[in-house]
């Protein structure tokens, strides 16, 4: 769950940081597992998590209200494909 909720925070082009306070906030996500994850992600995926660096500093930002509002639905979204639930 943690990978789908990074591949989300990509989408809306959160930085790591970002990502880890937004799932720490919503998805109560502690945000060493975040970053763990996110890591591992870079690692396994180099070339695209450049290209992600470099796209960042081109773009313009969501505000903070947006991002909250996406991550709120992106969870809810989530919880309700989750067969756990």
């Amino acid at each position: 769950m943690v990978q789908h909720l990074i591949e989300k925070c990509l989408i809306f082009h959160m930085t790591k940081e970002e990502c880890m306070d937004a799932l720490s906030k919503h998805a109560n996500i502690k945000p060493i597992i975040t970053s763990t994850v996110w890591s591992e992600l870079e690692k396994e995926n180099k070339e695209f998590f450049e290209a992600y660096a470099q796209s960042q500093s081109n773009k313009d930002r969501m505000s903070e209200e947006e991002t909250s509002q996406m991550i709120q639905k992106m969870i809810s979204d989530s919880s309700k494909g989750d067969p756990k639930n």
